[in-house]
């Protein structure tokens, strides 16, 4: 009789894990869209911190993989990054807890100042908290910019790409040369996507001979 029932306990134990997964991912993500100003790329260094170092869900490789994948997709940065972790760990309702959790504080925030937005920019005090703000956002985005650059594998071409973006990037600024960061994305992609193909292609040759 005992042992019957051991299977049925191990499964409610397993939904009641499942439950507070649930709960921790979408309370977590809440956390983060309530607190956190600046976009999807202010985001980044407190999604690291929460899932990779923290929690450890994700490997930090397969974090800088999921960066890349969210930036490089349709949508919001922050929103792609949050679906992906949480299909990564409960599948399809994960995944539609996190993208849920992440947008509500924004969506709700947004539409209580919609309701008086001239009324609340005339403010000297949100003024003033604003460039406070923006100072914050821009070290957010800098300090997951470099801890990005420095788990990222240092390879030759990785290497090699990041200079000559920067270096394009400057120079454009510079000179006032307008140039879409979506191609930036478009052209290193198929720079790494060239780079594999000729690699495959020398490695059937080895195999062939």
């Amino acid at each position: 009789m005992g042992q019957h029932l051991l299977p049925a306990r191990t499964k409610i134990n397993n939904e009641e894990n499942d439950v507070k997964k649930y709960l921790h991912l979408f309370f977590t993500m809440l956390k983060i869209g309530l607190f956190t100003f600046g976009g999807g790329y202010a985001m980044i260094a407190l999604l690291e911190h929460e899932f990779v170092e923290k929690k450890k869900y994700l490997e930090k490789q397969e974090f800088l993989d999921m960066v890349a994948i969210a930036e490089s997709t349709p949508g919001p940065i922050a929103i792609n990054a949050a679906t992906y972790i949480g299909y990564k760990q409960l599948g399809f309702l994960g995944a539609l807890a996190c993208t849920v959790a992440i947008c509500i504080p924004s969506v709700v925030i947004i539409f209580a100042i919609s309701l008086f937005f001239d009324a609340f920019l005339s403010l000297k005090l949100v003024e003033y908290a604003f460039r406070g703000i923006q100072v914050c956002v821009v070290y957010l985005i800098f300090s997951a910019g470099l801890k990005m650059l420095k788990q990222m594998k240092k390879t030759p071409l990785s290497v090699t790409v990041v200079v000559t973006v920067v270096l394009c990037m400057i120079a454009f600024s510079l000179l006032a040369v307008k140039f879409s960061t979506i191609l930036y994305i478009l052209i290193c992609g198929c720079i790494g996507l060239v780079i594999y193909l000729i690699k495959q292609a020398k490695h059937k040759k080895e195999g062939a001979t």
